[in-house]
């Protein structure tokens, strides 16, 4: 009976200008507790913890943050073409490079994920572009990683370590110290054998023309070609990192 009363109460309503009918009543009961207090169900509970967990991530230090990952370049087909070429030469070297031991082994190893990651990256589009770009970041500090304990098996464990954590959120800083340490091992190595100084030289020089190409692809992200003269004068300085190791 109650029914058919409100059922026939909403039709002779439905008519009427600025009434509006809401099918189900907006309000929810909730249970009160014996002190007067509505319980927090879990539901809620679950959602402040995550709120707390994504503002403290949100907090977190700049050493922490992922790099920003640039992903200009390749303005046309024939730059592409011309980066994706010029990443080949890393994996000829890498297998090419002395396999002497385990050290060296991960090394060449790394040197090809180098080229295939730059090659992935060049020839990607759309949403896998600036992932690919962050593994061919995480790549190249890899290489430098074990490049580095190839040449020194002695170096302090603690900086192993905070180069392992530091690599997947700050490979460029991690890349920077290692590459560091390994022109160390270079200079000394050249000053004490004669046969490592033409080598040398050749890598101060690709080093800085590498350094300068790659602050100007920064600086001038849409003059062509400029990526594909830095893998070129990598490549060469990688060439000479290789004599070190024979």
């Amino acid at each position: 009976m109650s029914l058919e009363i409100t059922s026939n109460s909403t039709k002779a309503l439905e008519g009427v200008h600025g009434v509006h009918i809401v099918p189900h009543a907006p309000f929810a009961l909730e249970e009160i507790s014996k002190h007067g207090e509505y319980p927090q169900s879990s539901s809620r509970v679950g959602l402040n913890q995550q709120l707390f967990v994504q503002r403290v991530w949100q907090l977190r230090p700049s050493c922490l943050r992922p790099i920003q990952c640039c992903i200009n370049g390749d303005m046309h087909l024939a730059e592409t073409v011309a980066n994706v070429l010029t990443s080949l030469p890393f994996i000829a070297l890498g297998m090419q490079a002395p396999r002497k031991n385990l050290n060296m082994k991960l090394y060449a190893n790394s040197l090809v994920g180098v080229g295939v990651a730059s090659s992935l990256y060049h020839s990607s589009r759309g949403k896998w572009r600036r992932f690919l770009r962050w593994v061919d970041y995480t790549m190249i500090a890899t290489a430098t990683v074990c490049l580095s304990r190839a040449l020194r098996n002695e170096n302090p464990k603690l900086l192993m370590a905070a180069s392992a954590a530091f690599l997947p959120v700050q490979p460029l800083m991690v890349s920077a110290v290692h590459a560091g340490m390994m022109e160390v091992v270079f200079a000394k190595r050249a000053l004490e054998d004669p046969d490592l100084r033409m080598a040398h030289t050749i890598h101060k020089m690709s080093s800085l023309l590498g350094g300068a190409l790659f602050i100007a692809d920064d600086v001038f992200p849409r003059t062509p070609y400029l990526h594909a003269g830095w893998h070129l004068a990598a490549a060469v300085c990688v060439s000479t990192c290789n004599k070190l190791l024979e």
